[in-house]
């Protein structure tokens, strides 16, 4: 990346050359009598997002075909219907 410098005068006669080369990979200094005042340089690219390991791993299972996705994430949880006899086979279990 090279670093040019402008007076403030040049730089307003030169806006869109010296934004130009700033797109390009350039950084600018712009001077006001003669002191460096400010540098105008590139915009970093945005990278996208480390997954959490949680993340990560809910992709792996829907992408496995294990977790499917909900067709509506906000939609409210609804139970499901109580088997007979459920509690009793459940403590039935636990105590083996």
């Amino acid at each position: 990346m090279k670093k040019k410098t402008y007076s403030l005068y040049e730089t307003k006669a030169h806006l869109s050359a010296i934004v130009r080369q700033v797109r390009e990979g350039d950084s600018v200094i712009v001077t006001v009598h003669g002191e460096p005042a400010v540098e105008i340089r590139p915009v970093a690219k945005k990278t996208a997002k480390p997954l959490t390991p949680n993340e990560a791993r809910r992709l792996e299972l829907i992408a496995l075909g294990e977790l499917i996705p909900a067709r509506d994430p906000h939609a409210a949880i609804v139970p499901g219907r109580p088997k007979p006899g459920a509690l009793k086979r459940f403590l039935a279990d636990r105590n083996k």
